[in-house]
């Protein structure tokens, strides 16, 4: 395939060089900077700073100017998510595809809490930049000793980045809610503690039972409890991906 068939979207993505024309102005501009520059301020005040006017005043340009290097509002979101998604580096050399695949989640967890706009972003494309493809190498390489199938190998990936992203979400959001300088134990119990008293054991028997055990609240066992939660829901899901994997192997 020529760049010339390469569609608009994926010569932003890729930076692959268009053909310019002989006739009228050079850009001032280029895809590199605008997607540099909307990512920056995204890092500094969110994603709802990384407007296109925003972006746009930040060059000293017209908004509508902009559409000659992003094509979209929404395209500019997408080359921003790649732009910021650099991965950890290479596959590492692991025990086994379950070390592996945590590492990698891990990786993704990491890079999400110091971008927390990044969860935040639309996805209205399936991977498609450098960086998503090279998550996506990454995660193929720990299935690779598998006798997983294409399709079971991709959903896994699937499953694994939508709980990495939602969980990210989840965790920064309840953080915000909590009084400051509270940790996330504390708020846990808190909660656990007032619910108790208006849950009805009658009406909602499980979920007083586990109220009344205090489940909710646990201090931590090590310092960071950031992911403590995160980490306990990535073994279950890998326990499933065990038996999946088992199965492929008795054919």
């Amino acid at each position: 395939m020529t760049d010339g068939q390469v569609p608009g979207f994926l010569q932003r993505l890729w930076r692959l060089q268009p053909v310019e024309s002989q006739r009228g102005r050079r850009p001032t501009l280029d895809v590199e900077t605008v997607v540099n520059t909307a990512v920056q301020l995204a890092d500094s005040d969110g994603l709802d700073g990384a407007t296109l006017s925003k972006v746009a005043e930040e060059l000293g340009v017209t908004p509508m100017s902009l559409y000659r290097y992003i094509g979209s509002k929404y395209e500019l979101l997408q080359l921003m998510l790649d732009a910021a998604g650099v991965p950890q580096g290479p596959a590492p050399i692991t025990s086994g595809w379950r070390d592996g695949l945590r590492l990698w989640a891990l990786d993704l967890w990491s890079l999400y809490q110091d971008r927390p706009w990044l969860p935040r972003v639309p996805i209205y494309r399936a991977p498609s930049g450098p960086n998503q493809i090279a998550w996506l190498e990454r995660g193929l390489a720990q299935l690779a000793c598998s006798k997983l199938g294409w399709e079971e190998k991709l959903a896994i990936l699937t499953l694994l980045s939508g709980y990495v992203r939602q969980s990210a979400l989840l965790h920064n959001e309840l953080e915000q809610g909590r009084d400051p300088g509270q940790s996330q134990s504390e708020g846990e119990r808190e909660y656990g503690q007032a619910l108790y008293q208006v849950v009805s054991s009658g009406q909602f028997p499980h979920t007083s039972a586990m109220l009344r055990s205090g489940a909710l609240g646990h201090e931590p066992e090590q310092d960071d409890e950031s992911n403590r939660g995160f980490l306990d829901g990535l073994e279950v899901i890998f326990d499933g991906i065990a038996v999946r994997i088992a199965a492929a192997s008795e054919h």
